[in-house]
């Protein structure tokens, strides 16, 4: 893997920290949470541009470079796909974490406080965003001479992730504010959600480097494992209650986003 790629993935992740920074950074400005209705706008457009950024960001390029190799298309695609699954899977059973307005913390029973679970339940949906973005650029960076039309794609993915993440910090920061911290630890831990978007970018790019034949199966996985996301998490709240349009809305369009910027910048 060359420094380049590494650059890119780290360049591409780091926009998407940025943006879950400056969401959080509206508990200084805002004491109150984030509407109901307008929660489910944002949870499902975080679902529209995930569902999205997996087929066309993730399962496509992982098929593409698959059969370039020689191998089967569908085999990595496939593999890495229900990897990915297992893998968000484990995570959820295994790490404490708390989702906005549940009444009790899922994963293993943990003596940690409130607000930490809090913010354990966004960082763990966070690393599939991480590992999407960092193998896109990395694989942009590998054919920067070849085939631009992969670049454009990896800033899509970036972009779109990168918009639905502003909506996140504040969801994680506001009602952290709620819950008795200052404005500060608020922010803070609400922009500390998203550094797991770097560092699981750029470690995966670290780990396609070492074994080349491994990019179509990291590209699939981290598809399997947004897409665990969407099904478990993103779409079932952005649903919650009597009406479910806000989220149907905001799911319709984060693909519709994602699919104009994939097309645009293509």
């Amino acid at each position: 893997m060359t420094a380049q790629s590494i650059l890119w993935a780290a360049g591409g992740t780091g926009f998407t920290f940025l943006m879950t920074t400056l969401g959080a950074a509206l508990v200084f400005f805002f004491k109150n949470k984030i509407s109901a209705d307008v929660q489910r706008i944002f949870l499902g457009f975080a679902a529209g541009v995930m569902i999205a950024a997996s087929v066309w960001s993730l399962l496509i390029p992982a098929i593409d470079q698959a059969e370039g190799s020689g191998m089967p298309g569908w085999l990595p695609a496939a593999g890495g796909f229900l990897l990915g699954i297992l893998f968000l899977m484990a995570m959820d059973a295994l790490l404490p974490h708390l989702h906005a307005g549940a009444a009790r913390a899922e994963g293993v029973a943990s003596p940690w406080k409130r607000t930490t679970l809090l913010v354990l339940a966004v960082t763990l949906h966070n690393i599939p965003e991480g590992m999407a973005v960092g193998l896109s650029f990395a694989l942009a960076a590998q054919h920067a001479g070849n085939d631009p039309a992969l670049y454009a794609s990896a800033m899509a993915l970036a972009i779109g992730i990168g918009i639905q993440n502003f909506p996140e910090g504040a969801a994680i920061s506001l009602p952290l504010r709620q819950e008795g911290l200052s404005a500060g630890k608020s922010f803070l831990y609400g922009s500390l959600s998203g550094i797991v978007d770097p560092i699981f970018g750029i470690l995966v790019v670290l780990a396609a480097g070492t074994i080349q034949p491994l990019m179509p199966w990291l590209l699939s996985f981290a598809a399997g494992a947004m897409m665990y996301v969407v099904v478990e998490e993103l779409i079932p709240e952005a649903h919650l209650g009597e009406h479910s349009h806000p989220g149907t809305l905001g799911v319709m369009g984060g693909f519709l986003i994602m699919m104009i910027l994939d097309v645009a910048l293509g």
